[in-house]
């Protein structure tokens, strides 16, 4: 006794059959073939859902096959791939807004994610104190994945994604002495990792305590140097060393390479763990020594981001040419660069000075400065 046949269907170049109960299609496109269930144990509901592959597969339209299997997981894991292919951004960067957005989406459909479902992270995110800046950043890497979703063919439509009102940019920078009561109560190692960032604005955990010793040399006047991909902007930069840094730097180096000698190994990295359980290992980060030492110093609060600020105020402050100092610092943008370009009370009183020395008619040393916009 043979086994009965299947039902099956033929509309067009593309047919129906059954899988169980559930009426499946398989159509062309560009050659190629593909399997899907309809989602209904309908007959005529089926020759509907199929005709319309068929419609949209000749018309060389997008179809979207399995678009209920792709998930958050998918695609996350698609944009990390995209990001280390491509090198659009620091991977480990968008690595950490991602592992934010994973706790909330994980296992989703990403059909399902939209508007709706941006605004309610956004809330759980600001529940959990997240300000809006970086509830925006986050927001604008799901925006990324699901558009890159999208131009794959794994997402039918893009959602709508609001940002968020901002607060005006952090204003936070050191005055010279400020500075220096912070960096006293650092231990020497740290001492010279703020001093890089106060002088050349460099960003502390993605380019100052990457650094490895290759990338320092101290011949002649010295430079240090970043390499590309290593930065934000995707740029190498190279620096030449202030007198003061280059003596700090000297001494940092044979700290390392006494601790090499301690250890019977090579050390890459220029700040590595000097001490315990890491001790050789890279220095990825010292939030509490740095809120400790801001605290005894009497400026609790400050950010080591205000580092960055306060070199690119020194910078404006010394006249250094406005082309030269984003070399420097990294800022791609003047607009952006203009931000951190802080003007203290103590700016505006010598201002007053000079002014009143100027319409009193002694200009000894009072002249102000004039720069254009694009100096």
């Amino acid at each position: 006794m043979t086994s009965p046949t299947k039902p099956r269907a033929k509309a067009g170049s593309g047919m129906l059959y059954l899988r169980g109960a559930m009426w499946w299609m398989k159509y062309h496109q560009d050659g190629r073939p593909y399997y899907e269930s309809t989602g209904t144990k309908d007959a005529r509901k089926a020759r509907k859902i199929l005709h319309d592959r068929l419609v949209r597969a000749d018309s060389g339209e997008p179809v979207f096959p399995n678009l209920a299997r792709v998930t958050y997981d998918d695609a996350a894991q698609a944009l990390k791939e995209h990001y280390t292919v491509t090198g659009d951004r620091d991977v480990t960067e968008a690595s950490y807004r991602l592992a934010h957005l994973g706790r909330y989406f994980k296992g989703r459909r990403l059909a399902s994610i939209g508007m709706r479902d941006s605004e309610a992270y956004a809330l759980h995110r600001q529940g959990q104190g997240a300000s809006n800046g970086s509830i925006n950043r986050e927001l604008a890497v799901l925006g990324r994945m699901l558009k890159l979703a999208y131009e794959h063919n794994r997402l039918a439509r893009m959602p709508v994604l609001r940002k968020l009102e901002e607060s005006s940019p952090r204003q936070g920078f050191f005055e010279a002495q400020a500075f220096g009561a912070v960096r006293r109560r650092l231990s020497d190692d740290l001492q010279v990792a703020v001093m890089i960032a106060y002088t050349f604005g460099w960003r502390m955990q993605s380019e100052v305590l990457a650094l490895e010793q290759r990338q320092l040399s101290l011949e002649g006047a010295g430079t240090l140097a970043l390499d590309p991909g290593q930065t934000k902007n995707g740029e190498g930069r190279v620096v030449y060393l202030t007198p003061e840094l280059k003596l700090l730097l000297t001494e940092q180096v044979a700290r390392v390479k006494t601790l090499e000698r301690s250890l019977g190994r090579i050390i890459p990295a220029l700040f590595p763990h000097l001490t315990g359980r890491f001790q050789g290992k890279p220095l990825r980060d010292f939030r509490r020594a740095w809120a400790t030492a801001c605290r005894r110093a009497g400026v609790p609060g400050m950010l080591r981001h205000d580092l960055r600020r306060t070199a690119v105020r020194n910078m404006e402050q010394a006249a250094v040419p406005r082309s030269v100092a984003m070399k420097l610092t990294g800022h791609k943008t003047e607009n952006v660069y203009r931000r951190y370009a802080i003007v203290s009370p103590a700016d505006l009183q010598a201002a007053a000075a000079r002014l009143s020395s100027y319409s009193s008619g002694d200009s000894r040393g009072v002249a102000l400065e004039t720069r254009s916009a694009s100096s």
